[in-house]
């Protein structure tokens, strides 16, 4: 049977009450650092309202006290899925990763000679397709033969995660992606592509929330982050907080990588930056300021 429709909503289901979208968006811009203006009031009931049904609650209010006091990191995981964007695909804004490859890798193998170390974070991986391309570029430049080489990737997305992890991509992940590196560095497996194992051998994937303090750490120290077109979602106190995490999890010398509408103007000064022929990207300076 077929629910009448009242006003854009059908009979019988409950509405997203202003105080209520306010007590949601506030907490999911705590948890997830995720901001819903004040005009989004609608695109946050229409992605929430099936966690209604499946939970059997009958408000939203309901779904607001499940999600701040209940034990709901389950539902959290499954929130997040709805609540966040995981548009991606293989060698995404290629014009930056040339300029990664062809400039600052070479810059990065010489300052890193004596330890031979090299760790790399995608920070709002999705599906591990970024993660996946910066490694084909590691190894395809042949600078770090022999050396400590690590590309971590993380995201809020448990899904995503378990998605990167397995690494077989169909056709539409490779829109912008050369043949010629398509064949080289994945297998066709039952009409889609799997990682090769060079590729996956220098991958690591995690589900982590960038604004949780504790489990960033766990990343260790890195030289590069990538972390492009994710704080575009983030209000402004939610960006500093990570851009200066970023600061923190980096060597001296390290860089930070952003998407291509984003910049560090007006969120920190910690950086300076660094002028590539296609792109310009933040570094970390090798000496405190005084």
């Amino acid at each position: 049977m077929k629910l009448r429709r009242i006003g854009g909503l059908a009979s019988g289901q409950p509405p997203l009450r202003a105080e209520d979208y306010r007590l949601l968006r506030d907490l999911v811009n705590e948890r997830l650092g995720v901001y819903y203006g004040p005009d989004a009031r609608g695109s946050l009931e229409r992605r929430l309202r099936e966690r209604l049904a499946v939970r059997g609650l009958t408000t939203f209010g309901d779904y607001y006290q499940l999600l701040k006091f209940g034990n709901a990191q389950e539902e959290w995981d499954e929130a997040a899925e709805l609540l966040t964007t995981h548009e991606t695909y293989f060698f995404r804004e290629d014009y930056q990763l040339r300029a990664f490859k062809n400039e600052l890798l070479p810059q990065l193998a010489k300052a890193g000679r004596a330890r031979r170390r090299l760790h790399i974070w995608s920070a709002g991986c999705s599906t591990g397709e970024e993660a996946y391309t910066v490694a084909i570029l590691l190894l395809e430049s042949g600078l770090f033969d022999g050396w400590e080489v690590r590309v971590y990737g993380s995201d809020v997305s448990k899904k995503c995660i378990a998605a990167a992890r397995r690494g077989v991509y169909t056709t539409q992940a490779f829109r912008t992606t050369p043949e010629a590196v398509r064949s080289r560095w994945f297998r066709q497996v039952d009409g889609a592509y799997a990682v090769s194992d060079a590729v996956r051998a220098l991958c690591h994937f995690g589900q982590m929330n960038l604004l949780d303090d504790e489990r960033t750490q766990l990343i260790g120290r890195v030289d590069v982050v990538f972390c492009r077109n994710v704080l575009i979602y983030f209000d402004a106190a939610s960006r500093r907080r990570v851009i200066d995490m970023f600061h923190e999890r980096l060597d001296p010398g390290g860089v930070l990588l952003l998407g291509h509408s984003e910049s560090l103007l007006n969120v920190s000064t910690a950086f300076e930056l660094l002028h590539l022929s296609e792109d310009l990207v933040y570094r970390k300076p090798t000496l405190a300021p005084r």
